[in-house]
């Protein structure tokens, strides 16, 4: 739930991390890089099917989601007004097509909270912001309903027709701080239309959200206080959900804040960023990766970078992120063979592309990546060399 701007704070660093290289490994994937958009543009997520789903700027200053799939880019539009905004944001895991995200809707904030949806997509006017799911049936948005309160927000959707994200209930939480007032709990939408359930939080937890699930009934997100609604004390513990059943991923140094898994695979690896100690705003955060048998481990950094985010994994278990130095440049990685490799100096030599690559966000199974280039613009990486498994 942390934006881009809040992993890039500068300072000096730094956290000691676990060294999982592994000496003798064969030669790392090369890559050739294909633009997606010319305009502001995000790739957020990419399907085996190769749709990739992310969001692109308008000229108005807009933001909508959309999708990039036979060399088309497709607006998805929003719950509202085309002058409001939507997005994909998180990687959404599924064979037939579906998206999900969030956009603004014309109706008031009557609290004027700004919600989770603000750090993300404009929002000046304090719009009502839902979670959506887009099917390429239909064509268009259908909006997720929430649990009692105003808004909600959706990640990810598999391929049974659930969706999961985290909402508002109607209890004004005291734990929250101001603007925002009402208690959120982390969800499970579908398999019908209308349905909508609250997952359980950890004891002695007031708030949470989903951030991503499975089709085998596993479910990763947060659990803590109410706060900000983003990140922070709200991922007091990561947690993930076996058919219901929460149990904590636990942070070995024992931050209490920013405790967030992003991305499950189908073998039930996870993925994301967690907190480092005294440090409540969520500077020196490290990724991790966490697996039934191997436990939780630090992912080691590029050299020179402070904090960092394992975005996505696939179910060959390859892991891609971003991370940032002192100065707040970014850099994309992927994490294959034992090793943290910057995804620039694996693009194909001669394949035309100039620029860098800032964001990797996103791995299919194939081991397609997309993500943004340094000039903000969508891409997806393609292997020319596939990877020795």
């Amino acid at each position: 739930m942390r934006t881009v701007p809040r992993i890039i704070l500068a300072a000096a660093c730094s956290a000691a991390f676990f060294d999982l290289s592994i000496a003798g490994s064969p030669p790392q994937t090369q890559y050739r890089v294909i633009i997606l958009s010319a305009p502001t543009s995000l790739g957020n997520t990419i399907q085996d099917t190769a749709l990739v789903g992310g969001s692109y700027f308008l000229a108005s200053g807009a933001q909508h989601a959309a999708l990039w799939a036979f060399g088309q880019q497709v607006d998805l539009g929003t719950l509202g007004n085309p002058s409001l905004s939507s997005a994909v944001l998180w990687p959404v895991k599924n064979y037939q097509g579906i998206l999900s995200g969030i956009s603004l809707t014309n109706k008031l904030d009557p609290n004027k909270e700004g919600w989770s949806c603000s750090y993300f997509i404009p929002n000046p006017n304090y719009n009502v912001c839902l979670g959506f799911v887009w099917d390429p049936r239909s064509g268009t948005m259908r909006a997720l309903p929430t649990l009692g309160g105003t808004n909600g927000f959706a990640t990810g959707s598999n391929d049974l027709g659930e969706t999961v994200g985290w909402a508002e209930t109607a209890v004004h939480d005291p734990s929250c701080v101001l603007p925002q007032v009402l208690q959120f709990k982390p969800v499970l939408w579908g398999p019908g239309h209308d349905a909508v359930h609250a997952l359980a939080l950890i004891d002695g937890d007031s708030s949470g959200a989903a951030t991503a699930l499975n089709d085998r009934g596993q479910i990763v997100g947060i659990s803590g206080a109410c706060g900000i609604a983003v990140g922070g004390v709200s991922a007091k513990h990561a947690v993930i959900w076996d058919n219901g059943v929460p149990t904590e991923i636990v942070n070995p140094n024992g931050a209490p804040y920013w405790n967030t898994p992003m991305m499950i695979n189908e073998r039930g690896d996870v993925v994301g960023f967690v907190g480092a100690p005294n440090d409540p705003d969520g500077i020196y955060t490290p990724p991790f990766l966490w697996t039934r048998k191997g436990g939780f481990v630090f992912l080691p950094l590029l050299a020179g970078d402070i904090a960092g985010s394992a975005t996505s994994i696939n179910d060959r278990g390859q892991i891609v992120g971003y991370s940032n130095d002192a100065n707040g440049d970014l850099h994309p990685w992927i994490w294959q063979h034992g090793m943290t490799v910057n995804l620039n100096s694996l693009i194909e030599p001669g394949s035309g592309f100039t620029g860098t690559l800032a964001l990797a966000f996103d791995i299919n199974d194939e081991g397609v990546i997309t993500g943004q280039t340094s000039s903000q613009q969508a891409f997806i990486a393609v292997p020319v060399t596939p990877p020795a498994y």
